[in-house]
């Protein structure tokens, strides 16, 4: 395989750029030439490729967002979309992707591995919810941005003797917002996960005033929602002004951690050496510290099992 192609789609996440260099630079190591696929399947299709060096990927390695770019492509989700972008591999001479992103890029990669372009999918979002790894580039950058934006906001909390209810990222699983809600000592969290009643949560702050606790954070994944009921019916029901905030994106932006960078770049390389084997349809991912890979279809259909464990001690040190 003398030329492959690398590219960032769906939802950025804090390290792709980290990924993004490892690509380039391991594939040149092995005699290779890289194309930058700009905007994800879109640019496929649009013909937005570039070609990358070693000193096209210098200094991005501590950047948040992609400098490759993203988007949600439609007309990718189309035979005649996907038929374009196999021609203009074709045209560019690109004989393999690397795709980073989420389940949604994983499918994309497996159309194209169909039609004859090899990929390899590398694990890329903030929610941490593909199945096929332990650990998705984003999640720590994401973890710590939400962890800091709720220690300031329990700041103002403890000051008025307030209760608040932020909602982090997160719409269909709660791993974001279970860790977070971990390391800030929530009273509760929320999440898509566990059903849950409000009344409870409502009683277990009453008990917690009985010790002297005046203020409370509540964590509540977006999947879940409601935070500004939520508020309100706290509210009415303990007589605590309580508030709402939405995070959003603030928690996708930003330098990557230590361990985002780390894993990008063994994802990074681990995708490349399978190119260059002349191996596709793969992904890359995590399992008990070690970079492994799954057949694309066998990693779609993998279930990923909500830590109740986990769960279970937030609950238990949240009194």
């Amino acid at each position: 395989m003398k030329t492959i192609g690398v590219l960032t789609s769906g939802g950025d996440a804090p390290g792709m750029n980290a990924a993004v260099r490892a690509v380039v630079r391991t594939a040149i190591s092995l005699g290779m030439n890289v194309k930058g696929i700009s905007r994800g399947y879109n640019g496929l299709i649009e013909g937005d490729i570039i070609d990358l060096d070693v000193r096209s990927v210098s200094d991005i390695i501590h950047r948040g967002g992609t400098v490759l770019y993203t988007a949600r492509s439609p007309r990718f989700k189309t035979e005649e979309g996907v038929n374009e972008a196999v021609e203009n591999c074709k045209k560019f001479g690109i004989e393999g992707i690397v795709v980073i992103g989420g389940d949604g890029s994983y499918r994309g990669a497996r159309d194209l591995s169909l039609k004859g372009i090899p990929c390899v999918g590398i694990p890329g979002t903030i929610d941490n919810d593909i199945s096929s790894t332990e650990y998705a580039i984003g999640f720590d950058t994401a973890m710590n941005t939400a962890m800091e934006m709720v220690d300031k906001i329990r700041d103002t909390a403890q000051s008025h003797d307030r209760c608040s209810v932020v909602e982090v990222m997160g719409r269909h699983a709660g791993f974001l917002a279970l860790q977070c809600g971990i390391a800030v000592g929530a009273t509760a969290i929320l999440v898509p996960e566990v059903e849950f009643n409000l009344n409870d949560i409502i009683n277990k702050i009453r008990e917690s005033q009985k010790t002297g606790k005046q203020h409370f954070v509540i964590v509540v994944a977006e999947g879940v929602g409601g935070v500004d009921g939520m508020a309100k019916e706290i509210e009415a029901q303990t007589g605590i002004e309580t508030r709402a905030t939405i995070l959003g994106h603030v928690q996708r932006g930003g330098s990557p951690t230590v361990r985002d960078r780390v894993y990008a770049t063994r994802f990074g390389y681990a995708a490349v050496h399978l190119l260059n084997k002349g191996i596709g349809n793969r992904v890359v991912g995590m399992n008990h510290g070690q970079v492994v890979d799954y057949d694309i279809y066998e990693a779609l259909n993998m279930k990923k099992p909500f830590d109740t464990e986990m769960f279970e001690v937030a609950n238990t040190t949240s009194i």
